[in-house]
């Protein structure tokens, strides 16, 4: 078991604040929980337990995204704490996915509560933007990004330095089997985050690289999972190249159809 500095604390805050205005812009993607989590294990200085668990809980969240005005379970609290929890409490990276849920679920609700007071601000917001006061209009649409973001690193800070030793105590006070129950349901998250991806993006036409992917996973033993991964990236650029030809090929097609014959001089 590990305790975590203030320093660290800190550093986990200003993290968070970072990636809680990328999460409000949605520019750069670090929100993601494999970059969350390995970021978090770099900071505590264990960066394995960060890709581990970062890897576990982007599976976990892989087919959860935001619809309208609805938003899933945070993506950013279940990287960061899923990560602090294995660090600081000993336990399995699938035990702590389960763990994580809560401080998950709470900044879900705080953003939909955000989300409903800052109907405010749309309303200044379209006032600046008839009268043109740009510099208005700028500020109306930064201080939600601000408050969000600081809601993020305070949230972080607690849930990480002020309050681990009774996250500590809890975890360790709960019963075996809760906490085997817990690793089972963490190690079933990533399936079904993974299945809810491909509810999404599954054609028939690729199911023959999943049959493959699954074999060479399950039946193959590799030393690390990169050769699989470089297959996967040769699958994905054959499929590419082999796309992209067949719209030039048609493109030409559809140029030398549109071409008219002059050869009997009409």
């Amino acid at each position: 078991m590990n305790q975590i500095s203030l320093l660290q604390g800190i550093l986990l805050a200003l993290m968070a604040f970072i990636v809680g205005i990328d999460f409000w812009l949605e520019g750069l993607f670090i929100f993601r929980p494999i970059i969350v989590s390995t970021l978090t294990g770099l900071i505590l200085g264990d960066v394995r337990i960060g890709l581990v668990t970062g890897g576990l809980t982007e599976l976990a969240f892989a087919g959860l995204t935001p619809a309208g005005g609805t938003q899933p379970p945070n993506p950013v609290m279940a990287g960061i704490m899923a990560t602090v929890l294995a660090y600081t409490t000993g336990k399995n990276e699938n035990e702590v996915i389960g763990l994580a849920l809560p401080f998950s679920f709470l900044m879900q609700y705080i953003l939909l509560f955000y989300y409903s007071i800052f109907s405010f601000f749309n309303v200044k917001l379209e006032k600046a933007a008839d009268n043109a006061d740009g510099q208005s209009f700028r500020k109306y649409a930064i201080i939600p990004m601000i408050i969000v973001a600081i809601t993020y690193a305070l949230v972080v800070f607690l849930s990480t330095y002020l309050a681990q030793d009774l996250m500590r105590n809890l975890v360790n006070s709960l019963p075996e089997w809760l906490t085997h129950g817990l690793e089972v349901a963490g190690g079933v998250l990533p399936a079904v985050g993974f299945a809810m991806l491909l509810n999404i993006m599954f054609k028939l036409e690729y199911l023959p690289y999943l049959v493959i992917g699954f074999i060479l996973a399950t039946f193959i033993e590799f030393p690390n999972l990169l050769p699989i991964a470089l297959i996967g990236a040769s699958f994905a650029l054959i499929t590419y190249f082999r796309e992209k030809n067949n719209a030039n090929a048609n493109k030409e097609v559809f140029l030398t159809d549109e071409k008219e014959d002059y050869s009997n001089g009409i």
